[in-house]
């Protein structure tokens, strides 16, 4: 029999909390709660669930200091953090992915989306290996080592700041990453490097995917990611 997943919520609402644990149970799913950040905190350095459900606004530490605390850690950083958000705060979300959050949910959320997007994250794994040599993705090929992009047999002229680039969006497939995040993987021959440079990068690369270029989507005041049905091998 396969062992359920094991999750921490850490919320202090009680009114969501039991709408995301009758959920987690519909699904499949062992979930544990605590109301604040410190004791959360301490029960996923006893518990190790295999995926922590994070609030913002909690007593004592607050969100950001246990994604950060987690994050941080050797022996934690591997644990995915979802984290939920009030609506339309994008500095959360964009804070809450910097620190190394997995995805987010802005509140109010159905518990169904929120548990589909956890299976998402799970799903997710060890992704891509980070010294892979290949990463294929529908009829497309990128050159680890090469730094080449493929079509085919057709080699894709592609600047060394987009390779980078959709080397990240690929082995993070699924996961929204901020610009950045993706400042990071940006040639440092780049003249006048600002986030914004980001989205003439992503621009580029979507003409170079031609028809495919609605695999990188836009997720608006945040960032981008590679869509999880994007193809890849």
């Amino acid at each position: 029999m396969t062992q359920k997943k094991r999750i921490l919520l850490i919320e202090d609402e009680e009114d969501i909390a039991s709408l995301i644990k009758l959920q987690a149970e519909l699904c499949g799913y062992k979930l544990h709660v605590e109301v604040d950040g410190l004791n959360g905190y301490r029960a996923v350095e006893r518990e190790l669930p295999d995926l922590v459900i994070l609030d913002i606004m909690l007593p004592g530490l607050n969100g950001f200091d246990v994604c950060r605390k987690i994050k941080s850690s050797p022996n934690l950083k591997h644990i995915p953090v979802v984290i939920l958000t009030a609506k339309d705060q994008e500095l959360d979300v964009v804070l809450g992915l910097e620190l190394g959050a997995d995805d987010y949910v802005a509140k109010p959320f159905s518990p169904k989306i929120l548990f589909s997007r956890i299976k998402v994250v799970l799903r997710r794994g060890k992704e891509v290996e980070k010294n892979a040599q290949f990463v294929n993705f529908g009829s497309f090929s990128l050159d680890i080592d090469r730094y080449l992009l493929k079509k085919g047999d057709k080699s894709i002229t592609i600047t060394l700041s987009e390779f980078g680039i959709l080397k990240r969006l690929l082995i993070n497939r699924g996961k929204v990453l901020t610009r950045n995040q993706l400042l990071d993987d940006v040639h440092n021959d780049d003249a006048f490097i600002v986030d914004r440079n980001i989205d003439v990068h992503i621009a580029a690369l979507r003409k170079k995917l031609g028809p495919n270029f609605h695999w990188i989507e836009t997720v608006r005041g945040v960032g981008y990611r590679m869509k999880e049905e994007a193809p890849i091998t």
